[in-house]
């Protein structure tokens, strides 16, 4: 910069047009709305093909819980028996 140059900040100002910022909202609240939409018309699809496949299973989710929560309970004390039997501890039940 050379001496005797100044820069005026008070002409330049920062001025936005109206009109276009009124119809960036607008495209904006538009494209939320259909963002909204297609949730809504996808996530009605996959609840409608869950409760159909659920329908067709032959064991009920629940039923399968049950069986697998006893295997797992069986294999965990047959674990501990064995542990216990391998290093000499006396088995105590309560």
């Amino acid at each position: 910069m050379q001496t005797g140059q100044t820069y005026s900040s008070a002409s330049s100002t920062f001025q936005l047009d109206r009109s276009s910022m009124i119809a960036g909202a607008g495209l904006i609240a538009a494209g939320g709305l259909i963002a909204l939409i297609g949730v809504l018309v996808s996530g009605s699809a996959v609840s409608a093909a869950l409760r159909q496949y659920y329908r067709d299973l032959e064991v009920p989710p629940g039923e399968v819980l049950k069986h697998t929560w006893g295997q797992t309970k069986a294999a965990a004390a047959a674990g501990t028996a064995a542990w216990q039997q391998h290093n000499g501890i006396q088995q105590t039940r309560a």
